[in-house]
């Protein structure tokens, strides 16, 4: 076989994913909670590397999604064009979730998506634990990489984020806190409704918003943060 690149198909992607995967890497990604009933025991270490050797190819990421193979699904949002998905496509895939690392590969890709405000939406109001998860991966993701969102948009989403904290399963109530965090860190117009809403909710007598609450005062009041937030405005 040749050298993984550009013009390989999904078939040749797939059976190169067979022969360099582990039972050991299968093991650690176990321990670390991700579903590995489909996985073939290639880690990202190598998955995002020949991500990069095969480019941008929708139809073919398409395929790789639809073999139901954990590194081929990551391989498909690693290198899907999120330009050509459409919002049913996206709520096909997220039918699929089954793990909190599969949410968060694809999350990046659907935060990209011209239509990222619709999906998050969806999926919020979702009550599958991985569905819900998502919204707020993307949440997280845009608040980091989105750069000419005006702030207006993430302020918005606090009332989200306030509504879905006492959500008490694990996958969800992290991405939420991920969120708020990620929200808080963007700018200084955002630290302070994000802080304000971290206090509200760190006095809630609901455990899950509690958590969340507490976890994110404690970030956005690190001294590391509020220095990067003081250079940033400077």
């Amino acid at each position: 076989m040749s050298l993984p690149g550009p013009d390989w198909s999904a078939a040749e992607i797939i059976a190169h994913l067979r022969s360099i995967g582990t039972e050991a890497n299968r093991a650690g990604m176990a321990r670390f909670g991700i579903n590995t009933a489909t996985a073939l025991g290639v880690g990202n270490s190598d998955l995002r590397p020949l991500a990069r050797k095969l480019r941008k190819n929708h139809e073919r990421a398409l395929l790789l999604w639809e073999s139901n193979i954990r590194e081929a699904r990551l391989l498909a949002a690693f290198t899907a064009d999120a330009r050509k998905l459409t919002p049913d496509q996206c709520r096909r895939w997220s039918g699929d979730f089954d793990s909190w690392e599969i949410v968060d590969g694809v999350a990046d890709l659907f935060a990209e998506t011209p239509f990222w405000r619709e999906l998050v939406a969806v999926f919020a109001a979702d009550e599958r634990e991985f569905v819900r998860r998502t919204a707020f991966a993307m949440l997280a993701w845009a608040a980091v990489h989105l750069k000419k969102e005006p702030d207006a948009t993430f302020i918005s989403y606090l009332s989200l984020i306030e509504t879905h904290a006492d959500d008490e399963r694990n996958f969800v109530r992290k991405a939420v806190n991920w969120a708020l965090r990620q929200i808080g860190k963007r700018s200084t117009s955002l630290h302070v409704p994000a802080l304000a809403l971290s206090r509200k909710l760190a006095a809630s007598a609901d455990k899950s918003a509690r958590w969340i609450g507490k976890d994110a005062v404690k970030e956005l009041t690190d001294a590391r943060t509020l220095e990067r937030l003081a250079a940033r405005k400077a």
